[in-house]
Order: C-alpha cells, then sequence, then structure tokens
C-alpha cells in the first residue's frame, strides 16, 4: 500500500514522505489515526504543502539549533495554570502546554514532540523541561508554573 505521512512516524519516515507500507498496517493503524493519507496524484499537491509547512519549522542545521538554544535558554518561561490553595494544579502540565507558553514568551517555536517532561508536572514552582532540537543538541528550559 502506498501512502503519504501526514505526521512524523518513527523508524517509517517524515511528514510529506511517501511510503510503501503493508495493508495492514497502512488501513489499520496509519490511515485511521491521522498519520497518514491514501496515495492518489491529486495528494501529490498536498505534499508540496506539508513540505514546506515542515521547512518552515524546522531547524536548518547544528549551528541554527545552537542558536534557538541559547534563545530558549535565556528565555524565562511562564505558565498561567489552574491550581487549588496548596498550589497542586487540576490535571498536570502538557508538552503543549509548554510549547505554547515559550510561543507566548516570546520564544521561538517548538515541535511539542521535542518536549521532554522527566516527571509530570503536577504542582505550582519552578521545574526545568528539556528541548531536543538537534539530535546532537538540546536545551534546558525554566518554567515557572503560576496558579491563577
Amino acid at each position: 500500500m502506498k501512502l503519504i505521512l501526514a505526521q512524523e512516524v518513527e523508524g517509517l519516515g517524515a511528514p510529506g514522505d511517501i511510503v510503501e507500507v503493508k495493508d495492514g498496517y497502512g488501513r489499520n493503524y496509519l490511515v485511521p489515526r491521522g498519520l497518514a493519507i491514501g496515495w492518489t496524484r491529486g495528494a501529490e499537491k498536498q505534499i508540496q504543502s506539508i513540505k514546506r509547512a515542515r521547512d518552515a519549522r524546522a531547524i536548518q542545521g547544528k549551528e541554527h539549533a545552537s542558536e534557538v538554544k541559547n534563545q530558549l535558554e535565556q528565555l524565562g518561561v511562564k505558565l498561567d495554570v489552574k491550581a487549588g490553595e496548596t498550589g497542586r494544579l487540576f490535571g498536570s502540565v502538557t508538552p503543549a502546554d509548554i510549547a505554547g507558553a515559550i510561543k507566548s514568551s516570546g520564544g521561538p517555536l517548538v515541535e511539542k514532540r521535542a518536549i521532554s517532561i522527566g516527571s509530570p508536572i503536577k504542582t505550582t514552582g519552578k521545574h526545568q523541561v528539556s528541548v531536543q532540537l538537534h539530535p546532537d543538541v538540546a536545551a534546558t528550559v525554566r518554567l515557572e508554573v503560576v496558579a491563577v
């Protein structure tokens, strides 16, 4: 089965790649989860827009990753959340929340999949999270979780 990846699939490819997979894997796993779409001539046009969006977000090389790392490590990220009187959160902080907080703090656009949280953040206060910018470059972001 020939498919076009809509999202990155580990061990298979990046968004916009045309891949050949077994019928069952494509029909039962990739397509229902929105990870891939069926390949057609019309879908080839969609590949171009997916690749352009990926190139706009992608970090270009190790030098660019180092620049973004310096930018992230100097940035103080503040995240407003709902919390109880004792400082415990209603739920926990997700990588998507952190990516949005980095963007709203004036930082660069960061993929939520690149953010690694050691243990779940369920309390207010100061925390550190890791952002994998490049296979060789990772940044540590200081995150302050504040109750609203």
